[in-house]
């Protein structure tokens, strides 16, 4: 190692080419460098989904979640199967070991799931995939006193023209019912003609439809025949003929049924500042940078607000690019303070010279760590860049090391570049091995499995390629640097005639370089001061009464043992991080009608709104402006929780919980930037729940104002053949948890489902030809209806029922 910092000493050509190519490959690098919010990665997780439309929890567990799970329980590399059975939908989740091919398991699951032929005849084709953490970066909700059909069509138009955006991939329209052409038929009119439910959706099915027929080869040329006769709006499927009399007379459906070309009853409905409105969510894939989409989605919205019909407002919503930015600024921030803060302190101490390249370790270590992120699969995101925020302070304290070697070994006389080259060797091994035990604490890190690995990982693949090239640089390139000494002006010709001494001009430049000499002198006078009277005689005193300083030691780390097993010292497993959106989630018992959750849902805002009219008194009295603005807009969703589910997706936790129902409901509040605010999310989350209280038929209520949701803090799993004393059991823990303070959000993941009424057919219904399929199918087709078709509407698939 000696030989080669010699080397690289003598030859400042060959140091400096190693300088430029980190600076150029970094700063080349970071102009394609992908940016993203949270950093992307496989989530290990397949789900196989099977809707159910239509049937109970028990039903969906038997007919779907059991088959699967027994189809796939002897699959290789399947770490845990969770099922998930709700009113109209069966999730079976499979979580994979680490290491695993996802796609050989997800082949494997297709094909093992295609061969079941048992499943009820009402269910539909499953839906088998890896879950993809897809990562939201703006929303645009478009909000107005208008009907539902106007803000959806608003809605649509918004996502189409966003995705005719060049840097725009996927946009999806949310927090809007799917459209449904629902055929309702009275029972009257059905005997009056003589007609069944059957006969009315075998109708629709004959004459609703566009069936290629071949082709014709004529003299002319070839001839494509098609009979074309599908219905896409409600009053197509009017025209649609029941039956034909002999005398030429049609029945058309329009004659005996109401044709309501509208919405599907899912019992969903937002709510943007007080306003129906519906969200078009935009999403990062590839390569794309979410700041350049958030721009461009900016843009857009501005230029779209003038286009928009009167009383449709258009306002950008959850924009998660921001916190990206935000951390960048503060990396830029702090980047350029701790460049100035290195370059004072050691220009106070030592040389300008010395300082200025020492300091340069800062942004070179950077950009080397920049230029190998695209190799090790990373990119610009929250957890990178809290990595090198992490590092700047850290980075420069080798390169501090060798540079104050080399100049105290110039100092002492000779020639410089001797003296920078056994400055760097005397150092170079205490220096390597310090730099290889910051890198060994970081490599645990690599090793962390689950989600949490995945994303954690991503610090020291930062971190140590930092630490390394500012190796690189303090004992290659510094000393080349190091190795000059500046000459001294030569006198001018008057001088030279004159004879003697030159005598300098007092030019401002030398007045100023006299003056930092003199406050340099002083402060290099303190430090000897310091270290010779007060250091010195603090380490000769340690250095005898080695006992006593043994003991001090182990006494501090017996204390900070005992603070952290006390309690002294919080222990979390992932931080809180501070987000500008707070959120409540409300999940009411099964069955409970959709006004009775929007009631609820609606107390909840009022306090949200009550708290912010208290807050931002409090913040008018302290000053007002814009610090008192603590609440910017508030979304509230009745029927889904959509905030929820997007967590839990990036979460990695797939689409367990991702379903709609009429006892869902959500209040997302956007708080003003926290730099602007001076009362935290986390304040803000506990006065609220203080003020909303306990909700007493909820079945689940809780609160998050964090950016990042790892899952719940504590998890207990109860398993048994005994499904009731599995709820006694919960139910007793439950009770138990509470007990502990600051205990809160406690839970259970049994959801009592809908009050039902079993049916069965009579023996004498059985002596005159019923079945208990006719029973069942009549009785669905009344209550629930019967799907006749599903269309493609454009972007939209369409049910007709």
């Amino acid at each position: 190692m000696n030989r080669v910092i010699a080397w690289f000493a003598r030859n400042g050509v060959a140091a400096n080419l190693l300088m430029g190519m980190i600076i150029v490959g970094g700063l080349f690098t970071l102009t394609d460098l992908k940016k993203e919010v949270f950093p992307e990665f496989s989530s290990g997780i397949i789900t196989v989904a099977v809707p159910y439309l239509g049937a109970a929890p028990e039903e969906v567990e038997e007919g779907v979640c059991v088959r699967i799970e027994e189809a796939v329980a002897d699959s290789e590399g399947i770490k845990r199967i969770t099922s998930s059975a709700v009113e109209g939908s069966g999730t079976v989740t499979l979580e994979l070991l680490p290491g695993t091919d996802a796609r050989r398991v997800l082949d494997d699951v297709r094909s093992r799931v295609d061969a079941i032929d048992t499943f009820p005849e009402e269910a539909e084709q499953p839906v088998i995939q890896e879950v993809s953490l897809r990562r939201q970066v703006i929303n645009v909700a478009v909000s107005g006193d208008a009907d539902e059909a106007t803000l959806k069509r608003m809605g649509e138009r918004v996502r189409d023209e966003l995705s005719a955006l060049p840097s725009v991939s996927q946009v999806e329209l949310s927090s809007a019912r799917p459209y449904e052409i629902s055929i309702e038929v009275s029972e009257g009119a059905l005997r009056r003609h003589g007609l069944t439910f059957d006969d009315v959706a075998r109708a629709v099915r004959r004459s609703s439809l566009d069936l290629p027929g071949g082709s014709i080869k004529t003299e002319g040329g070839e001839i494509l025949l098609r009979s074309k006769g599908q219905a896409y709006r409600g009053r197509e499927f009017e025209k649609i003929a029941l039956l034909t009399r002999p005398d030429g007379t049609r029945l058309l459906l329009g004659d005996v049924a109401d044709v309501v070309d509208g919405f599907a009853e899912t019992d969903q409905s937002a709510r943007f500042d007080g306003k129906p409105a519906v969200v078009v969510q935009v999403f990062r894939v590839g390569n794309e940078s979410a700041l350049d989409i958030a721009d461009k989605v900016l843009e857009y919205v501005e230029e779209a607000r003038t286009r928009m019909p009167e009383g449709i407002a258009l306002t950008t919503w959850q924009s998660f690019a921001d916190y990206l930015r935000s951390r960048m600024d503060l990396l830029l921030r702090n980047g350029r303070t701790g460049l100035v803060l290195v370059f004072i302190v050691l220009a106070l101490f030592l040389q300008f010279r010395l300082a200025f390249w020492v300091t340069l370790g800062i942004p070179i270590s950077f950009l080397g760590a920049i230029w190998l992120m695209p190799g090790l699969g990373a990119s610009i995101n929250l957890i990178s860049l809290f990595a090198f925020i992490l590092v700047l302070g850290i980075v420069v304290d080798d390169a501090i090391i060798v540079g104050e070697n080399v100049f105290t070994r110039q100092q002492g006389g000779g020639e410089y570049l001797e003296g920078s080259i056994s400055g760097a060797q005397e150092i170079a091994t205490p220096v390597i091995f310090a730099v290889l035990t910051s890198v060994a604490a970081f490599v645990p890190l690599l090793t962390v499995p689950g989600t949490t690995g995945k994303v954690m990982r991503l610090i020291p693949l930062i971190v140590i390629p930092c630490f390394l090239f500012s190796l690189v640089e303090s004992l290659l390139v510094l000393p080349s640097h190091l190795s000059h000494k500046r000459k001294a002006p030569s006198p001018s010709r008057e001088e030279q005639e004159g004879g003697g001494e030159p005598q300098k001009k007092s030019t401002p430049l030398r007045r100023v370089a006299r003056g930092w000499g003199r406050v340099q002198g002083k402060f290099a006078s303190g430090m000897e001061w310091f270290i010779k009277k007060v250091y010195r005689r603090q380490l000769e005193a340690a250095l005898h009464w080695r006992y006593l300083t043994v003991a001090t030691a182990l006494a501090a780390l017996m204390l900070t043992v005992g603070m952290v097993r006390g309690g002294w010292v919080r222990f979390v497993f992932f931080p809180s991080i501070e987000s500008d959106y707070v959120s409540a989630f409300l999940t009411m018992p099964q069955g409970t009608p959709a006004e009775v959750t929007a009631e609820t849902i609606a107390r909840i805002e009022r306090e949200a709104l009550g708290l912010r009219d208290e807050l931002e008194a409090r913040a008018g009295e302290g000053g007002g402006g814009d610090a008192g603005k603590i609440f910017r807009h508030a979304m509230t969703s009745v029927g889904e929780q959509p905030q929820l589910t997007a967590q839990r997706q990036n979460a990695g936790h797939g689409l367990a919980g991702a379903f709609s129902g009429a006892h869902l409901g959500e209040v997302t509040i956007e708080l003003s930037s926290s730099e602007l605010r001076s009362v935290t999310s986390e304040e803000i989350v506990k006065l609220w729940r203080d003020r909303v209280g306990v909700i007493p038929d909820a079945a689940e209520m809780s609160y998050t104002a964090s950016l990042f949701s790892p899952g719940e803090a504590v998890n207990v799993q109860l398993t048994g053949s005994d499904f009731e004393q599995l709820r006694r059991a919960a139910s007793e823990l439950k009770a138990r948890l509470a007990d502990y303070t600051g205990v809160f959000d406690i839970t259970d993941s049994f959801r009592a489902g809908k009050r039902e009424i079993k049916l069965d057919i009579k023996p004498a219904a059985e002596s005159v030809g019923l079945t208990l399929s006719d029973l069942a199918r009549q009785v669905r087709q009344a209550f629930y209806g019967e799907e006749a078709q599903r269309i493609q509407r454009g972007r939209d698939d369409v049910r007709v029922m």
